[in-house]
């Protein structure tokens, strides 16, 4: 059962910042001009949000969690179920981040669903 929770930790505590992370650079803009003093002005502006912030914390909790995983487990059994990431990225990106996820993506998560039950199965 830890290593349930430790799975749904990693997933959820990475993606959560990775999500963040995005929302605070949407607010920041997109980088066009690459003069020393507008990089700083970017990176100033991007410091100053705390979803970098929350994002930079939940990612750390994510790596502390992969490191007690991979005490315990194989990397050839943690490593595929991380892939759950890429279904909480989906649904985080179309409800979180307001972003258009078209049919052929959701099959793409679909057949990741898939994968890890397998390799979830198989590891047992």
């Amino acid at each position: 059962m830890t290593e349930v929770a430790l799975i749904l930790m990693i997933s959820v505590a990475g993606t959560g910042g990775e999500l963040c992370v995005a929302r605070a650079m949407k607010c920041v803009g997109e980088v066009v001009d690459f003069r020393p003093s507008a990089l700083l002005q970017a990176l100033t502006d991007a410091l100053s949000m705390g979803w970098l912030w929350l994002g930079v914390a939940l990612m750390a909790v994510s790596f502390l969690a992969l490191l007690m995983m991979l005490s315990v487990e194989n990397v050839s059994f943690v490593i595929p179920l991380t892939a759950l990431s890429y279904v909480i990225g989906a649904l985080g990106g179309a409800f979180f981040l307001g972003e258009r996820v078209d049919w052929q993506r959701w099959i793409g998560v679909l057949l990741v669903c898939a994968g890890v039950a397998l390799v979830f199965v198989g590891g047992r």
